[in-house]
């Protein structure tokens, strides 16, 4: 017998072994195979796509609450032809919001009228929560249900108020709950329930920090949603690679969250101080227009001289950040990046430097701590400057908390009921050839080399005193040319800033971005995953721009990063794209920008929404035609052969 067969033999004798115990009569076996055969004819759960949040916490909550549309949806089969439009909306932001709406209402109505709305608003909620709880086991909607109320919501949903024995009794126990004063927090926590069993899983297709203010209270969402997995995005990887000890990692965020106005997210909400770092850059530096934040709409200073002090920080962490480069590329002469090391490359006296046989004259520069002799070098008040901040970093107790959920709920990609799911791409040449990513002897090419970054990633991260290989490959996923989340051949962050002539700016992609619109190509893809070619390929990474397409190869290859960060939108044109997966089939959802909670509440209007259909199934999905289901199977055979 072989290795493989002796694993899988002991595999199935231990399950043998944990389901007998579970099981140990012959009639709980028998339960089982019928409970177990009867939930694989239910039709399939509502699975949710999101990418690219970059930390726009209230326009990702709001979506989350909505379930991108399809609360309302919901809302609308069952009401839609006894209510009216506005009737409709005001029930779908009590169940988005409902401490808000049972804010308003008090305030609006008389206790006598709201006592009566309390009555009729439970009704609703009930009408609606048997609706759409119909595709689940009772089972299931009970672990969804609040736990203070499971007895009430379960006597209250599954009673036949027609009956005349039981109408006496549904009544009483409505009046019941506005007597004990309990009606408020059983409306809230059916508006909850109801939003959890609209949304079965939600996918999280990557990038969820930098450029937005409030990736912390994005991640809090995430550790608390019922069911949800992440793919990691390229701007994840910083703040993963600046907590594993990547000081590189760390000097990108920070100059990042510089640019767009963000530095709270990492003094307030990780406790991490920046005050020598702000006292140095102020000593060194001065105001120098290439390195002016960048603001968005609605985005504004919070003190006089912030716009000052974020310039001279942007500089100081740009110039510590091309000196690391250097000292990176040269300790891993794999990562074939010279032509990234720019420093070594500027005739200082002219103020030139000589890119791709092209020599170009060099503007707004700060290279005053730079020694053109040794130009990587640090000097000692820079690099005590980043040892207290990567300390900072590694132990911060609030961002590694955040981080932890990241790493172990995250993965470079993930295979889930036929479609596959990462963020980038995966490098290829012109001809569609996966491109190899040779390291220390080895060649990592297709799944292979996402297989080989996951797992350096999560040892960078359980060891952040290591050596600094694993930390060096977490950077060379945020802009080496064969990196699978970044998916171009160089990054030109210099070139941006000290370089006019904006053909220098261009960052060339990967050929897989022009591939990836041909049916063949995309099936390539999902055979390299060993899915079946009626699958789907589903990316974030690169917003699509006005005019543009998201759905691309016969609808085999689905692109969702629409906008969601305020700093796209003017090129999208709109608020972010997600997607809906039912058992009828896929839908791409494009959202208008998101205002406010405060602004939907006062107008009574949600986003609007644009759905268009993927792909319908001819035949409805069930539960047995999905991952989960075959699972499934894969028990209630383990179960037969125990009756024998």
């Amino acid at each position: 017998m072989s290795q493989t067969s002796l694993k899988q033999s002991d595999y199935m004798t231990y399950t043998r072994r944990l389901l007998a115990e579970k099981f140990p009569t012959r009639e709980a076996v028998v339960t089982e195979i019928m409970n177990l055969e009867a939930i694989l004819h239910l039709p399939k759960a509502t699975e949710h796509f999101v990418s690219d949040l970059h930390g726009e916490y209230s326009a990702f909550d709001h979506i989350l609450r909505n379930g991108s549309g399809n609360v309302y949806q919901k809302i609308k089969e069952t009401f839609g032809s006894r209510l009216t439009q506005k009737s409709l909306q005001d029930f779908a932001l009590l169940i988005y919001y409902p401490e808000d709406k049972l804010h308003l209402q008090e305030q609006k109505l008389s206790q006598v009228d709201l006592e009566q709305w309390y009555l009729d608003t439970i009704i609703r909620l009930l009408e609606l929560l048997k609706m759409v709880a119909s595709k689940y086991t009772r089972s299931k909607v009970r672990k969804a249900l609040d736990p203070n109320f499971v007895y009430i919501t379960e006597e209250l949903l599954y009673t036949d108020q027609a009956q005349e024995d039981k109408r006496n009794y549904f009544n009483q126990l409505l009046k019941n709950l506005v007597k004990m004063g309990v009606v408020k927090e059983f409306i809230k926590e059916s508006c909850y329930t109801i939003q959890r069993l609209v949304v079965d899983h939600l996918h999280v297709i990557g990038d969820i920090y930098d450029r937005g203010e409030h990736p912390d209270l994005i991640m809090e969402t995430l550790m608390n949603y019922h069911s949800v997995d992440i793919q990691w995005g390229n701007h994840d990887m910083l703040w993963i690679g600046a907590a594993s000890g990547s000081e590189l990692c760390m000097l990108n965020l920070l100059r990042i969250c510089a640019r767009y106005n963000n530095l709270a997210t990492v003094e307030d909400a990780y406790g991490i101080s920046l005050r020598h770092l702000s006292k140095f850059a102020e000593e060194t530096y001065g105001l120098n227009p290439a390195f002016l934040p960048n603001l968005v709409k609605g985005d504004s200073f919070s003190f006089r001289g912030e716009q000052l002090q974020l310039t001279q920080l942007q500089q100081a962490l740009a110039i510590m950040q091309f000196k690391l480069e250097g000292q990176v590329i040269a300790r891993q002469p794999d990562f074939k990046m010279e032509q990234t090391a720019l420093l070594s490359k500027i005739d200082y006296q002219a103020q030139t430097i000589k890119l791709n046989k092209r020599t170009y004259q060099l503007e707004n520069t700060c290279f005053d701590t730079i020694d053109p002799k040794h130009p990587y070098q640090l000097t000692p008040e820079e690099e005590q400057i980043i040892l207290g901040l990567r300390q900072s970093f590694v132990n911060s107790k609030a961002l590694r908390k955040h981080l932890d959920f990241l790493v172990n709920k995250g993965s470079m990609y993930l295979t889930y009921n036929g479609n596959l799911l990462v963020h980038g791409c995966l490098p290829v040449d012109e001809a569609g050839n996966f491109l190899a990513f040779n390291y220390q002897g080895k060649a990592y090419a297709g799944r292979a080399l996402l297989d080989f970054f996951d797992d350096q990633v999560r040892y960078a991260y359980n060891h952040p005193e290591g050596d600094q290989t694993a930390q060096d490959l977490i950077w060379y996923l945020w802009q080496g040319p064969i990196s699978p989340l970044f998916g171009k051949q160089q990054m030109t962050t210099f070139a941006r800033y000290f370089i006019k002539d904006k053909a220098s700016h261009e960052e060339v992609r990967n050929p897989y971005f022009k591939l990836r619109k041909q049916e063949e190509f995309v099936k390539k893809l999902l055979g390299e995953f060993g899915l079946d070619v009626s699958g789907h390929v589903i990316n974030g990474h690169t917003p699509v721009k006005r005019g543009h397409e998201a759905i691309l190869a016969n609808g085999r290859m689905i692109v969702i990063d629409g906008g969601y960060s305020k700093a796209y939108q003017p090129t999208t044109g709109f608020g972010g794209y997600t997607l809906l997966y039912n058992s009828y089939g896929l839908q791409l959802v494009a959202h208008h920008p998101f205002t406010s909670k405060e602004e939907t509440l006062k107008s009574g209007q949600d986003i609007i929404s644009t759905t268009r259909v993927v792909n319908h199934e001819l035949k409805r999905k069930l539960v047995a035609d999905t991952d989960i289901g075959r699972q499934l199977q894969e028990n209630i055979a383990l179960l037969k052969t125990m009756l024998q």
